[in-house]
């Protein structure tokens, strides 16, 4: 244990930086702008892109193990909650950088890409939640104080029960972003260093903890701000290059309606392209195929592996090349082992066919605010009623998630007082905006750009980045000349949403030092918002299970210590799950939306504002809204289906798509906590004076 001296020593240095803040962080900021100065010459003298790639992410990993050394800290306050002492500029700018996860950086221009207008719901829910964490949460849990969401959850209702389960809501909900997090991580060091996707998450692993680990909120605090400045400056430089390139005019969100008008021309003239219609005929053709295999599992996979057999002895027979006898045993070991494989292969296959028989690769236009036609026959009118439902759910629950997240409420109680939480709010949002109201620019950019100089291009002169991706993972990007006209098509391309971002220096023709750097920022995004939440779900366990539940009288550094080692267990076994590839990075992260909404918005607001909420209520609330979201989820989304071995039809409730699935458990968390209240004893005098301390304002608290 750190003797008084030492902790002294501690206080003292950590209000000199305190202090000096404005001066350090721009000082690192030319350093770091020198850096991609350096990286950008010596890419002129030659130096190639693995070693670019390996110099960004030893930099940056080094920088951030550096802040976390320098932070490192056995105090209490300072490893929950940074001191309570982090400037609301500065908490706004470290928020911005944990909420800036893999599905901002990564995955919000790549959904864009794919979906159109409605991909926006991501953005407006997302940003709309900060409106309810400033009106309703932040300024009231700081007054609260303490440490963690569970905290307030077990003083305000008065028991451990409704602080064990905000310590099983925090881990699931925290735990599945954070899985997402690592699976960006080891997306990026892959793509950085070329090593395999599940090395790379280990490695970035090593970035994650050497942060929370040392220090803490503390260390992660003063990471995340640096990571933010980096995250930033990565997003910007190319999508202005883009912006450039295309119309001479360095603001991209100025002319990102004009980019839009010609991308729609484009949509329509590559709908009508006769060479797109072969495609999407051959595919319909193999669609048909596999529909009619589907009628008979059994039988087509048998005349299969016949076929695939011959295939093999013909060639053996006849002496054939051994290339050609590689492939035709390769062949021959793809064929499904059974029936059951054969259907489930054959089912992926013909939605993939589908999907890619339809115009555009099966993207919606991309200025078409929702599927169908208000206008037009029953169906086009019912399609339409479905999409703009799902847009409406898809925005409630990312903005109610937004207000629950636990590793985010967090960040309000490292600031000094109640009125510089409100402030911080302010400028989280600011912070924000910046990469939001810069994302669909982005996607447009990228989306001209494939459509007018990779369309068309023939399969020999096909840019180097494209088998670099492919070598990455093949889901993320491949490409086949289908109708063998030795031209790439639209349709001949798949491409993930995950990539848009990491790809589109590449994509613009951009050198491949911004590559790096874009590629450096989607890592201080994921390991940013990674560090925040393996720290939520440590200080879960540590704090709120350990210390609160388990043994009360447990010293400091028993308290910091245990707080470690379990940050480290939650670490390894989200790596673990994260190289699993369990579904794609925003699916992942709604689903912690989800959650985190049906877990706690309701429990966390009239527990606020309510003082006749009652403990059982509370966690019979919790309880209700959590288990109809984990259940719609369960029982509707493919991945998490085939994890539980369900079998039987799919029910969707009002056609309200899985990623939704908080739409249902919120208003349900609300109605048993309002009725079970109503029917149960009031809280204790003292519970409700705790109610009004924190609802009130005091001159002190402003």
């Amino acid at each position: 244990m750190a003797s008084r001296d030492e902790l002294q020593q501690e206080v003292a240095r950590d209000k000199s930086f305190i202090n000096n803040l404005g001066r350090a962080y721009a000082l690192y900021t030319l350093g770091f702008l020198a850096f991609f100065a350096l990286m950008a010459v010596l890419e002129q003298l030659g130096l190639g892109a693995r070693p670019i790639g390996v110099l960004f992410l030893l930099f940056t990993l080094v920088i951030y193990a550096a802040i976390g050394w320098l932070s490192r800290t056995m105090q209490v306050d300072a490893y929950y909650v940074a001191g309570r002492e982090v400037p609301a500029v500065y908490n706004g700018m470290a928020t911005g950088a944990d909420w800036m996860s893999a599905a901002s950086f990564i995955g919000m221009a790549g959904t864009l890409y794919l979906t159109g207008y409605s991909g926006l719901a991501f953005i407006m829910g997302w940003t709309g939640g900060y409106c309810l964490v400033a009106l309703f949460l932040a300024p009231y849990l700081r007054k609260f104080g303490q440490f963690t969401i569970p905290d307030f959850l077990g003083e305000r209702y008065g028991g451990n029960l409704p602080r064990f389960l905000g310590i099983i809501a925090a881990i699931l909900c925290s735990f599945t972003y954070v899985v997402a997090q690592i699976y960006g991580v080891g997306l990026i060091t892959a793509r950085l260093t070329g090593v395999a996707f599940e090395l790379g998450i280990f490695l970035g692993l090593g970035g994650i903890l050497v942060c929370s680990f040392l220090g803490g909120m503390r260390a992660v605090t003063w990471t995340q701000v640096a990571q933010y400045i980096i995250l930033i400056v990565a997003y910007m430089i190319p999508v202005v290059w883009l912006s450039v390139k295309q119309t001479n005019v360095p603001i991209p969100q100025a002319i990102y309606g004009f980019q839009l008008q010609k991308v729609t021309a484009k949509e329509k003239e590559l709908t009508a392209n006769a060479k797109e219609v072969e495609v999407r005929e051959i595919y319909k053709q193999r669609s048909a195929a596999l529909t009619a295999k589907l009628k008979d599992p059994a039988t087509a996979l048998a005349a299969d592996k016949a076929v695939a057999e011959k295939t093999v002895a013909d060639l053996k027979a006849a002496n054939g090349a051994l290339s050609e006898i590689a492939a035709a045993e390769k062949a021959l070991a793809a064929v499904p082992k059974d029936a059951a494989a054969a259907t489930k292969a054959w089912t992926a296959a013909k939605a993939g066919a589908d999907a890619k028989s339809r115009p555009l690769n099966g993207m919606p236009p991309h200025a078409q605010q929702y599927a169908g036609d208000p206008n037009g026959d029953a169906a086009a009118q019912k399609a339409y009623d479905v999409s703009r439902r799902n847009f409406l759910a898809l925005i409630f629950c990312l903005m109610v998630g937004t207000a629950a997240l636990p590793h985010i409420l967090m960040r309000y109680y490292t600031v000094p007082s109640v009125k510089e939480a409100r402030e911080s709010v302010t400028w989280s949002l600011f912070f924000i905006f910046l990469l939001y109201f810069t994302a669909p620019a982005l996607a447009v950019l990228v989306k001209y750009e494939v459509f007018t100089v990779l369309v068309g291009t023939p399969f020999n002169a096909l840019p180097s980045w494209i088998a670099d991706w492919n070598r990455v993972d093949p889901s993320l990007l491949s490409v086949v000349d289908i109708n063998k006209d030795g031209l790439l098509q639209l349709n001949e391309m798949s491409i993930g949403g995950d990539i848009i971002v990491l790809a589109a220096p590449a994509i613009g023709g951009l050198p491949y030092v911004v590559s790096g750097l874009v590629a450096a920022g989607g890592l201080a995004a994921a390991l940013s918002t990674a560090d925040g939440l393996l720290l939520t779900i440590a200080n879960a366990l540590s704090h709120d299970l350990y210390y609160k539940m388990i043994d009360p009288n447990a010293s400091t550094a028993r308290r910091v210590t245990i707080s470690k080692v379990l940050l480290l267990v939650v670490a390894l076994a989200a790596a673990y799950v994260a190289a699993q590839k369990p579904a794609d990075i925003l699916f992942l992260v709604s689903a912690a939306f989800s959650f985190a909404a049906a877990a706690f918005f309701p429990a966390l607001t009239l527990g606020i504002f309510w003082k006749r909420a009652t403990g059982i209520a509370a966690s019979l609330g919790m309880i209700a809204g959590l288990g109809v979201t984990f259940y719609y989820m369960v029982t509707t989304q493919p991945w998490m289906r085939g994890l539980f071995g369900i079998t039987s039809p799919v029910q969707l409730w009002w056609d309200i798509q899985p990623i939704s699935a908080g739409l249902f458990g919120v208003p349900i968390g609300f109605a048993v906590i309002l009725l079970v209240s109503l029917v149960t004893p009031a809280p204790s005098r003292k519970i409700q004076e705790l109610v009004e301390h924190v609802r009130y304002p005091t001159l002190r608290a402003a």
